[in-house]
């Protein structure tokens, strides 16, 4: 007799490329008014554990990966393809039928989503975000923005695109990126990769990103979570957001940390600065949402 897990395995399509992943885009956009928008979006932050919760919910047998086609956890469509349009975004997601089938085989709910932490910084994506999907429930994961930017950091360093030591970056941070964001929200087709790649110290200013999400969306719509929650006790996290989504419990049956990266300690000097620089932002953060973080006193 198959076990879930199996009837989970029957729903995951491998990968595809070349000409035959052309072909299933132009299907999915032509099924496009067939496909519901998600349920659930998660936000951010970047190297906040992002890349982890998707995964473990992926294991859920009620959330279903985006289109075959794609084989990725983010459509990137509201900061770096929103000229693509509403049909292209769709296309990520399953049929209503899809979904019923999906549904049927595991005796229980289905909640569709993505994972984009470049949702919560990028300044046009939350009225994006609320003219088209003004119900859909989004999940935020907060990390020690010290921790997130030397994270930050060091993906854009072992990945080839930051020859800077962490101190010259965070120092070369205000001319890398001087006049982007304003860029970005003077053309809405305008994507930056200084914007997404070199803001180590700007992303950690997380109320500031968070205020135009509090505004248009009810606060019963967003889910805040310390990233150092989910990795100290990923069971409890993970329980609480399948909750929020309304998916049934599930056990998934291991909870790795996806995208770590090893290195050598943070220079204590640009800790105690940057420890500095973020007090006053997470303290204002605290209050204003009404929680407690370890790195927020």
């Amino acid at each position: 007799m198959a076990t879930i897990k199996d009837r989970v395995k029957e729903l995951t399509p491998a990968p595809v490329t070349g000409g035959l992943k052309r072909a299933l885009v132009r299907y999915g956009e032509a099924t496009a008014s067939r496909r519901p928008l998600p349920d659930f979006l998660i936000i951010g932050t970047k190297r906040g554990g992002t890349t982890s919760l998707w995964n473990y919910l992926l294991r859920h047998p009620g959330v279903p990966q985006l289109f075959p086609a794609w084989n990725t956890k983010t459509s990137h469509y509201f900061e770096e393809n929103w000229y693509r349009g509403v049909d292209w975004y769709r296309s990520h997601f399953p049929t209503e039928r899809q979904r019923a089938a999906q549904s049927a085989r595991y005796g229980g709910p289905v909640r569709a989503g993505e994972a984009a932490p470049l949702y919560m910084f990028h300044p046009l994506a939350p009225q994006r975000v609320h003219e088209l999907m003004p119900q859909v429930r989004l999940i935020v994961l907060l990390r020690d923005p010290v921790e997130r930017a030397y994270s930050h950091w060091k993906e854009r360093r072992t990945e080839g695109h930051e020859p800077l030591d962490f101190a010259a970056a965070l120092a070369a941070e205000p001319a890398r990126t001087a006049g982007e964001r304003a860029k970005l929200i003077a053309d809405p087709n305008h994507f930056s990769e200084p914007y997404d790649w070199h803001t180590y110290r700007a992303r950690g200013r997380y109320l500031e990103h968070l205020e135009p999400w509090l505004d248009r969306f009810d606060r019963s719509q967003l889910l805040f979570l310390p990233s150092e929650s989910l990795y100290r006790d990923p069971a409890a996290s993970y329980r609480r957001v399948l909750e929020f989504v309304g998916l049934p419990d599930y056990d998934p049956g291991e909870f790795r940390v996806y995208n770590d990266r090893r290195s050598a300690p943070m220079d204590p000097a640009v800790r105690a600065e940057l420890t500095d620089y973020f007090r006053p932002h997470n303290r204002a953060l605290s209050a204003r949402l009404g929680m407690r973080f370890d790195w927020a006193d």
